[in-house]
């Protein structure tokens, strides 16, 4: 196809941090009405370069032609002028403002007359763009700090069309939704594409990259690799070109029995949660590996926050199995009788992105660092990270890099070497392996997989139906707040059967 039919040229791309290179001298076509996959491992480079092409990066060296002229956008706002819109993997809503300004944040004049803004067109207008383009509804009043996870993909995504973008790039956005409003997005794709536009897309579903997208660019180590049409790849080809090697396929757990001890070492027992889970009741084993599954609203991820006692007006009892029966009605009950917590919005609600990987790490087992009298000892800070960087292979410049420095896969692996490292009794997972690569997502479940062997017992809640069949021992499948129906692994430990129950 000739040039004259590319929407986007790029050559010499180069991003720096410090003396790393993100991007390497990166050369990059985009033709328009194509949907562009891109792929690699985590700390590959993929979205630095999105970031760059959507104005949230400025670049360092290179060139960009958008429709012909230079392109060299200042701002995120610079981009959506120019009709490239983005939808970042990481949460990019204001959380203090609602969700329909949200949608039209920084480009509020055109609402406004005589210095005052129109609050009711503003919604209006919000709320037509959700209709247009079939979004799951949001309450557009609501604070966005107040809203799941899913709920703000909605608005980035919303904020996003609002400028008719030429151009659509989606960063990790399927991996924080539910499977009916993945269904939903894929819609939505093919609705743009019929009418010309463009979209790249990052999704480390590389079954899913292959299905939606017409080709798939490889980056490895900050420069691209090769740009091929969909229909020559396979999984096995693109995790090849992503890094360097053949990979295995084995990520799931091999047997295909439930496993786990008699001992009960947790009771829930008719909890309920107002607008969110009515009389929901199980039971967890010794070394169980137990799954929850639902669409979204379903209340899985709920669940996850009334065992650990997060959520507020929480009734029912949450019972913990250990010296005695022990009642968990507070996050430091939780915490100081072997229960941890990995949550679904790891940046927003689990890290301290703006303080050192040593402070994150070392924050579950303070209790354990202490040194003379209530001081912390500096030496067993130092070495509980340090050993914590090499046992679970965080990629990093030390234990006083900064969190936000590093990639979503390497964030996650100290999200959870910090409670492993403890001599846990439960751990609540929920969504543990959101954004990361196939690399890191089978070195996660690895390691749920040794835990499990020492007796470990686990929730694991997902969005993802291959996750929880892969791993768990029992599922339970929940829709409006209820459980509705309950597997265990075997012959009937399928898709097809799970979302018959879910829907």
């Amino acid at each position: 196809m000739a040039e004259k039919d590319n929407i986007l040229e790029i050559r010499g791309l180069c991003k720096y941090f410090g003396s790393t290179a993100a991007n390497d001298h990166i050369d990059f076509d985009l033709k328009r009405g194509e949907v562009r996959g891109l792929a690699g491992e985590n700390g590959s480079g993929k979205s630095t370069l999105l970031q760059q092409i959507a104005g949230i990066y400025l670049k360092d060296e290179g060139v960009m032609t958008l429709n012909g002229e230079p392109y060299d956008p200042k701002n995120p706002i610079d981009a959506i002028q120019k009709k490239v819109g983005i939808v970042v993997q990481e949460l990019g809503v204001l959380n203090n403002l609602p969700a329909g300004v949200n949608v039209f944040s920084g480009r509020m004049k055109q609402f406004t007359k005589f210095g005052v803004i129109d609050m009711k067109q503003v919604y209006r207008e919000a709320e037509a763009l959700f209709d247009k383009y079939g979004l799951m509804k949001v309450p557009l009043h609501q604070m966005c700090r107040q809203m799941s996870i899913e709920s703000r993909k909605m608005v980035e995504l919303a904020r996003a069309l609002s400028g008719d973008p030429d151009i659509l790039i989606l960063d990790e956005v399927t991996q924080s939704l539910s499977q009916n409003n993945r269904d939903m997005l894929y819609h939505l794709i093919d609705l743009l594409k019929k009418e010309g536009k463009t979209l790249i897309i990052i999704t480390h579903d590389l079954e899913e990259m292959l299905e939606i997208c017409d080709s798939i660019s490889v980056l490895r180590d900050g420069q691209l690799i090769t740009t091929k049409d969909s229909s020559m790849l396979d999984t096995d080809e693109v995790k090849r070109l992503m890094v360097g090697r053949e990979v295995s396929n084995e990520y799931y757990r091999s047997d295909m029995q439930a496993n786990y001890g008699e001992e009960i070492v947790l009771h829930v027992e008719d909890v309920c949660v107002p607008g969110e889970l009515e009389h929901v009741s199980f039971q967890l084993h010794k070394g169980e590996i137990l799954g929850f599954c639902g669409l979204s609203d379903s209340g899985i991820h709920e669940v996850g926050k009334a065992v650990f006692a997060i959520s507020s007006h929480r009734k029912g009892n949450v019972v913990l199995q250990a010296e005695g029966r022990i009642q968990i009605n507070s996050i430091h009950a939780a915490t100081s009788n072997g229960m941890a917590y990995v949550p679904k919005d790891r940046d927003g609600e689990a890290l301290m992105m703006q303080d050192s990987i040593l402070s994150n790490f070392v924050l579950p087992s303070l209790n354990e660092l202490q040194g003379k009298g209530i001081f912390l000892s500096p030496k067993k800070l130092r070495e509980l990270t340090d050993q914590g960087i090499k046992d679970y292979n965080v990629k990093c410049r030390g234990a006083n890099q900064k969190m936000n420095g590093l990639s979503g896969g390497n964030k996650q692996k100290v999200n959870l070497g910090r409670w492993l490292v403890k001599d846990l009794n439960v751990l609540v997972l929920d969504c543990p392996t959101r954004g990361v690569d196939v690399g890191v997502k089978a070195y996660i479940y690895h390691m749920m997989e040794e835990a499990k062997k020492k007796g470990l017992s686990m929730l694991l809640i997902s969005d993802e139906l291959p996750e929880v069949l892969g791993m768990s021992d029992r599922l339970i499948v929940m829709k409006n707040g209820r459980i509705q129906g309950e597997f265990t692994r075997g012959e009937n430990f399928t898709q097809e059967a799970l979302i018959e129950v879910m829907v």
